[in-house]
């Protein structure tokens, strides 16, 4: 009886798409019925162009887009509903099936077709982006319109959704309760500790985003700071709060390629969520630009997420490259440590982050759900939806260790003699 509502064949046809036994969550649909066990989650289909976008894209391309568009929507807290998912068959982590066999395919076409569900390939969300006609990968003008996808959204939806510190990147908590602006302020500080920043030290931060960092080091430590992004957004936003800050003469915002800079040498050099941008093709020339701006005996620190499951990219159809970072890889820690030695420098030392990762994207959740409204109109409710989704479904990867992050800090050659422990940053 259950299979006979719209409901109950939903769920069936999910069942098969997933390559589950059982549903993790309870289903309610367009015509009011409900299938599912009692007291699960709720995931609401609101049309039938949702299980549309399913029969062209079956699995997380489909289901994303259908949330991007409103069509499939979660009651409570997504971040169970997406775990349950998650975790279920062909969505969960490291899953090689093949998909639904030849027979499934054809019983799914039967019940969609008795859904009324068969059309045309619905178009995407407009916040789906494909690069294929921007150039070659990872060239300096394809980097440019892939930053400018993420980044350029709206410095407003930003300040909604990291609070006032304005920083894009893992916080470092003292403790659980200490606070998302305390965390992201510790950060800062942290880096400039182990980039032995003093009164004059040139410092070139790599991905400078609206200038928190740079901004910092100026204020805190004395350093003379240029700041390179590709974000005009971001730019117009850090020469402000340069400007207001009353660093003008100690900060230099520009918009440039990290291959591009070349008033070198520098004291120190920090990349903070920046490598993920690189590609593994670019790596060496990344490694290879950054060592030539030091100085004999200067620091770089390299802070990047890194998969921790064996994985190095995703996957060109996948849900983070078509809405949230196309063309992103990622490295292994083994491999950024393996290609930073490569270029002569020395590893001072490597932390890892993974938890730290987690309740900053939490907190980053909860601002936006905070700020729903006006962070819906400083973009639009797809984009909302997108970083809801995204930040939600990535914490629960760093909770899970399949995604990391790491900070690795590296000396070149000469000049003054590395510390003989830690306690200089820690």
């Amino acid at each position: 009886m259950a299979r006979a509502t719209v409901a109950g064949r939903v769920a069936h046809a999910l069942r098969t798409v997933l390559g589950i036994d059982e549903l993790p969550v309870r289903l309610r649909v367009w015509d009011g019925s409900v299938a599912g066990p009692d007291g699960a989650p709720t995931v609401v289909v609101r049309s039938r162009r949702a299980l549309r976008r399913l029969v062209w894209a079956p699995g997380e391309l489909g289901l994303a887009r259908a949330y991007v568009a409103g069509e499939l929507d979660v009651e409570g807290d997504l971040a169970t509903v997406f775990a349950a998912l998650s975790s279920a068959g062909r969505l969960s982590p490291g899953d090689e099936s093949p998909g639904p066999s030849l027979r499934e395919r054809l019983e799914l076409l039967r019940t969609a077709a008795g859904l009324g569900v068969l059309g045309p390939n619905p178009a995407p969300p407009p916040e789906e982006v494909r690069l294929s006609g921007s150039g070659r990968q990872h060239s300096r003008s394809r980097d440019a319109v892939a930053v400018s996808h993420h980044y350029d959204i709206s410095n407003e939806f930003y300040r909604f959704v990291l609070g006032p510190s304005m920083v894009y990147s893992c916080a470092v908590w003292d403790a659980p309760g200490s606070g998302l602006d305390a965390a992201q302020d510790a950060k800062l500080d942290l880096v400039c500790r182990k980039l032995g920043l003093r009164e004059g030290s040139r410092l070139l931060d790599v991905g400078c985003g609206w200038g928190s960092l740079a901004i910092h080091a100026a204020r805190h430590y004395g350093a003379e700071v240029v700041g390179i992004t590709l974000s005009e957004q971001q730019a117009a936003l850090a020469r402000k709060r340069v400007a207001e800050a009353g660093l003008t003469e100690r900060v230099d915002i520009r918009i440039q390629d990290y291959r591009e800079v070349p008033d070198g040498p520098f004291d120190a050099i920090s990349s903070v969520g920046m490598a993920e941008h690189v590609g593994r093709a670019q790596l060496p020339v990344y490694v290879a630009h950054l060592t030539a701006l030091l100085r004999p005996g200067a620091r770089l620190l390299n802070h990047a997420i890194a998969w921790n499951a064996g994985e190095t990219t995703w996957e060109p159809d996948s849900f983070i490259s078509r809405y949230v970072f196309p063309d992103g890889e990622l490295i292994s820690l083994g491999d950024m440590v393996g290609a930073l030695e490569s270029a002569g420098l020395e590893v001072l030392d490597v932390e890892a982050l993974r938890r730290h990762y987690a309740m900053t994207l939490r907190a980053w959740v909860q601002n936006l759900e905070q700020h729903w409204d006006d962070a819906v109109a400083a973009t639009s409710e797809g984009r909302a939806r997108v970083w809801r989704l995204y930040m939600t479904a990535s914490a629960l990867a760093f909770d899970g260790g399949t995604l990391g992050v790491n900070q690795v800090l590296l000396q070149r050659p000469g000049g003054a003699a590395p510390p003989l422990r830690r306690r200089e940053w820690v």
